[in-house]
């Protein structure tokens, strides 16, 4: 932490990631879009993203002054890995006119042939917000099928699903709703359709903390990342947490000691660089999000 005021230097950490970075270094912790809003605003000369690198990128784009690092190379994500650039724009060339909203979880490069961006929590708003039918929607399959239902717009989809999300299933949230009565089950807009369908709240990582903070209900079961049960758990003192999680292994590539040697000594290739031409394009998408939220 001293280093930190001597570097003018901010350290973002998604709800994801280890509990000794959360509650040892982060000055920040939250979803992808809490944590896009604190890029925005912070004062510091540079930005350490604990997460994965499509939200350092966006920190960026959204700081172009300011340097942005991660603290692991190895901290991908399986959702905006599976979308180029090229793909979106055959997309498009295959839906004239549709317009593209495109989930937070996607490249730089990805943002920038997108209309507007969201993520898991405006999502919803942002689809309604448009007069048209059909949306080109990408990437996340599941995701895509879960806002169909909630906002009765035809979203054509790409085929990627989140490495965390996927494999949730709906036979065991039942078995659980069966030996936990009165249980709440909070299932990640990411999930599997029927996952979604069988919980009591589908929505993002926020939404799912203040659902935990505003409900009487005894025990609770988050369809997510086991980050976020972790953090939750130690915040909510006389609320229990019934386990099905999945631990996501790009967002624990990141270390404390990483992001020491940062302070210490940044290192040239762990520093986030876009092309001026992409970035520009990518924060009208950004942009346009904030205000449609």
């Amino acid at each position: 932490n001293r280093l930190k005021k001597e570097k003018n230097a901010v350290i973002l950490a998604h709800s994801y990631q280890t509990p000794d970075i959360i509650y040892g270094v982060a000055d920040f912790t939250g979803d992808s879009y809490g944590l896009s809003l604190q890029a925005k605003k912070t004062s510091a000369n540079t930005i350490i993203f604990s997460g994965v690198r499509f939200m350092a990128e966006t920190a960026k784009i959204l700081n172009p002054d300011k340097r942005v690092y991660v603290p692991s190379l190895e901290a991908g994500c399986s959702l905006a890995d599976a979308i180029s650039a090229k793909d979106l724009r055959e997309l498009k060339r295959k839906h004239p006119g549709a317009p593209v909203v495109c989930y937070v979880n996607t490249s730089a490069e990805v943002k920038a042939e997108s209309d507007v961006c969201c993520t898991s929590a405006n999502a919803a708003k942002i689809i309604k917000s448009f007069p048209e039918k059909e949306i080109i929607f990408v990437p996340d399959e599941f995701m895509a099928k879960n806002l169909e239902r909630e906002t009765g717009k035809k979203l054509i989809s790409w085929s990627a699903r989140c490495v965390v999300h996927q494999d949730f299933d709906r036979g065991k949230i039942q078995a659980v709703k069966e030996r936990f009565p009165g249980i709440k089950v909070l299932a990640h807009s990411e999930c599997p359709p029927a996952v979604a369908q069988a919980a009591d709240m589908v929505g993002g990582t926020t939404d799912m903390e203040r659902y935990v903070k505003g409900s009487d209900a005894p025990s609770f079961m988050l369809v997510t990342e086991c980050g976020l049960s972790d953090r939750l758990r130690s915040e909510n003192s006389g609320k229990e947490f019934v386990g099905m999680c999945s631990l996501c292994p790009y967002m624990k590539k990141n270390s404390l000691s990483q992001i020491l040697e940062l302070l210490q000594k940044p290192a040239k290739e762990k520093e986030i660089t876009i092309p001026a031409s992409v970035a520009a394009k990518a924060k009208k998408a950004l942009d346009r999000m904030f205000e449609l939220s």
